[in-house]
């Protein structure tokens, strides 16, 4: 009686380099190279690949977005002196006399900052001499 052995590991195929290239990557995923070495070399240089070329690639989403400015065009900055500045563009003041002028004036500011007194207005002029915006000097109530 013949008898045969069936074996159930495949023939011929090495198993030793599979082995060593799955210690490789497990020792990059571990960061198990010491510094200066070539696996130490090429895990960083990877990671600088990713770095740098990846936003080139893979879209973030991460682009600022649009710089939304207040309806009144106001911008606020302080003047140092615990006093605030206010640039007003002129296209939301209607020519008026001075006490109508401080009065629109105070009607576009008290929205932003609460009750303020207005100190000092004056109006800031294109080359041309057309009025552009106000710059408005208040202190706060």
């Amino acid at each position: 009686m013949q008898s045969v052995h069936i074996s159930t590991t495949a023939t011929g195929a090495p198993s030793l380099p599979m082995k060593g290239a799955l210690r490789t990557i497990r020792s990059y995923i571990l960061w198990q190279h010491e510094r200066g070495t070539l696996h130490y070399d090429i895990m960083v240089t990877l990671i600088l690949i990713f770095v740098f070329f990846s936003p080139r690639v893979i879209n973030f989403n991460d682009k600022p977005g649009p710089l939304i400015q207040h309806p009144t065009g106001v911008l606020v900055t302080s003047d140092g002196a615990g006093g605030l500045v206010y640039q007003i563009e002129a296209s939301t003041i209607s020519p008026a006399d001075d006490a109508a002028l401080r009065e629109q004036l105070q009607h576009i500011i008290e929205p932003i900052s609460g009750a303020v007194s207005i100190v000092k207005y004056e109006g800031v002029s294109d080359p041309k001499g057309h009025v552009q915006e106000y710059r408005v000097w208040a202190k706060r109530k």
